[in-house]
């Protein structure tokens, strides 16, 4: 009867212990950071690295913040260019916790932390957006350098007349390039931060759109523009084709010209050397020779539409008068 009488009350003691020991102890994840807070005040430095760690039990508050980089994606707004284009524009951002303490204090939840983003880097937009001209969004500073080093494409003049079917008659000259704007806004939001106890690491714009109204006009000029390069790559073309014909011409012409040239000189040196053989050969009988060539110079008068009057008296016919 006594055993049962102190079982209850240890059990409850065991229970207590166990609850004040389970309330004294308290992880850090990895990836997160501590802040202990006592009756709503921070107490000590922030707890960064993860473990097992000891707290005053059922006094003392575990408030978890987050360590690892954050991400924020802003609502596309419609903004006004300094060149009175209206576009539509999308960013993102990351961003993460340096000071757990001061974040703590002046926002104290996520929630919190992305609406004061959005207040912040929604405005330093806005201003970058409308300090800027279109085409500055658009494309970077060195557009023009970014053509192939071997040179079998210029893709950076391609890239430059793309560009071109977005520009208006009488936009100004560019002065800076998207990655510079990029960078001012990025420098513009890292100031207003801090105090929040917050560091922007990236800003980016996702994607730049044409309100509806233009969009379609836009693409006209553009469809314009690609027709015109794509005429004058023809017409450079074909003249290109004319001049490689024009010179297999005028090749094939000398090619011809040097093969005629060597066909007469073998035909003449031939001849030369048939006269030279004949030469010899009848000059052993120069009768014999006289004879020979009189008779064929007979196989060779035309038959048709000539008549010869010949004097049987002549050289010509003596042969033929007296074979002997």
């Amino acid at each position: 009867m006594n055993s049962s009488k102190l079982a209850v009350p240890l059990i409850i003691l065991l229970v207590l212990v166990g609850a004040v020991a389970y309330a004294s102890f308290f992880v850090v994840p990895e990836g997160q950071q501590v802040i202990l807070t006592q009756f709503g005040k921070p107490v000590g430095k922030p707890y960064k690295d993860a473990g097992l760690y000891f707290k005053l039990p059922f006094i003392q508050k575990v408030n978890l913040i987050e360590k690892r980089i954050l991400k924020w994606d802003g609502d596309p707004k419609q903004i006004n260019t300094a060149d009175k284009k209206y576009i539509f524009v999308d960013t993102t951002a990351r961003w993460h916790i340096v000071e757990p303490l001061l974040y703590l204090q002046t926002v104290a939840t996520m929630d919190d932390a992305q609406s004061r983003l959005d207040d912040i880097i929604g405005s330093v937009v806005n201003n970058a957006i409308a300090a800027h001209q279109l085409v500055e969004l658009v494309r970077s500073a060195n557009w023009k350098d970014m053509a192939n080093p071997a040179g079998e494409y210029d893709f950076g003049a391609a890239r430059q007349d793309a560009q071109d079917a977005i520009k208006e008659p009488g936009d100004p000259v560019m002065k800076v390039g998207r990655g510079e704007i990029l960078a001012e806004m990025l420098k513009a939001a890292q100031k207003k931060t801090p105090e929040f106890g917050i560091e922007v690491i990236d800003l980016r714009i996702k994607k730049i759109n044409y309100e509806s109204s233009v969009q379609k006009r836009v693409f006209e000029r553009m469809i314009s523009e690609r027709k015109r390069i794509a005429s004058q790559y023809r017409s450079e073309g074909e003249g290109e084709k004319q001049s490689i014909l024009g010179r297999m011409k005028k090749e094939l012409a000398g090619i011809r010209s040097e093969a005629y040239r060597k066909a007469q000189e073998i035909r003449g040196q031939a001849d030369a050397k048939a006269t030279e053989i004949y030469g010899k050969a009848f000059g052993q009988d120069p009768q014999f020779y006289a004879m020979f060539k009189t008779l064929e110079s007979y196989g060779q008068v035309p038959s048709e539409k000539l008549e010869l009057i010949l004097s049987t008296d002549g050289d010509y016919m003596k042969y033929i008068k007296s074979p002997q």
